[in-house]
């Protein structure tokens, strides 16, 4: 079956499964080493970590338009490890693009673990790590260093898309190379907008979120009220996101490997929409808000029974 262009994520046919099972195995490491770095995970950060990947899966369904009638949006990665610390802003990342594939049918299964990879380790080690080299700096090259992060984590995860697609056969290095990188390093430039726009708020409204990146634990009721209802408010604003293709789409389209692409071998809510009302705004509203409460609460429950089990061994 051929590929049905989604916002986000490779599909299945375009990785071959060399490539796709060594990223899984990647993948995979550096994720148990994210269980293992966040045993000493802090009960009050539980909530924070649910509300951060509700925002995140939201905002991901807003296609913002760019240049050449293509669209690109937020992948979060940064902004996820900045206000959570690297190891649980990498759970985080994980638990939206894993439930985005099994849910909604948005990137295959069988390249899953290079999604992971490309959107939400990579993105989260880089952001992350500019971030916390301007430690003790002034607010000023704080921010700069988090938009830094999020545009360059924007173009590492267009670098390994390209490498895994050439390394695949599926194409040309030559030719995939800057075509992925041309129009992702202006994708980037919408990350920095809302990663910096993010940061700058909670500096001004919570800074003690940001005091200690691998702990912003100090999080009040309030706050999580915030979080949530920015959540809901996005998703409304999903069914006036740009139609146009995302960066990927484009790419393969124009390089004439589009078709590649397989769909899923069953659909539950793919294309981001109900299945008995898939034409209409309601239909992605609904779905957006069933993403929303199921990776919520999925971050949570999985957060919370590591807190339990550190208080118990304790």
């Amino acid at each position: 079956m051929l590929y049905s262009p989604s916002p986000l994520h490779i599909p299945d046919g375009f990785l071959s499964l060399a490539i796709s099972l060594i990223f899984w195995a990647i993948t995979l490491v550096i994720l148990s080493t994210a269980v293992k770095r966040t045993e000493t995970l802090d009960e009050k950060q539980v909530p924070l970590m649910g509300v951060m990947a509700a925002f995140i899966f939201a905002a991901q369904m807003i296609n913002f338009p760019v240049a050449g009638g293509t669209s690109g949006h937020l992948l979060g990665g940064a902004l996820a490890a900045i206000m959570l610390g690297p190891w649980a802003g990498m759970l985080v990342m994980t638990a939206v693009v894993a439930v985005q594939g099994l849910l909604f049918q948005d990137g295959g299964l069988l390249v899953m673990g290079a999604n992971i990879f490309n959107m939400g380790l990579l993105t989260a080690a880089i952001g992350f790590g500019f971030y916390k080299a301007a430690e003790g700096r002034q607010r000023k090259l704080k921010l700069f260093a988090a938009g830094l992060g999020a545009w360059l984590s924007v173009m590492a995860g267009a670098l390994f898309t390209a490498l895994q697609l050439w390394l695949s056969g599926t194409a040309r290095l030559d030719i995939v190379l800057p075509a992925m990188l041309g129009v992702h390093a202006v994708i980037g430039i919408g990350e920095v907008l809302i990663t910096v726009a993010a940061i700058a708020f909670i500096f001004k409204t919570r800074p003690d979120l940001l005091e200690e990146s691998e702990s912003s634990a100090q999080n009040g009721r309030g706050w999580i009220v915030v979080g949530a209802l920015l959540s809901l408010g996005v998703v409304l604003l999903s069914p006036f996101a740009s139609a146009d293709p995302d960066g990927l789409e484009r790419v393969a389209t124009d390089l004439g490997f589009l078709e590649q692409g397989a769909n899923a071998p069953y659909k539950l809510l793919s294309d981001y929409a109900l299945p008995f009302f898939r034409d209409s705004a309601f239909s992605t509203i609904a779905a957006g808000l069933i993403g929303i409460l199921v990776i919520a609460a999925l971050v949570i429950f999985l957060a919370r029974r590591r807190s339990i089990r550190h208080t118990s061994h304790n």
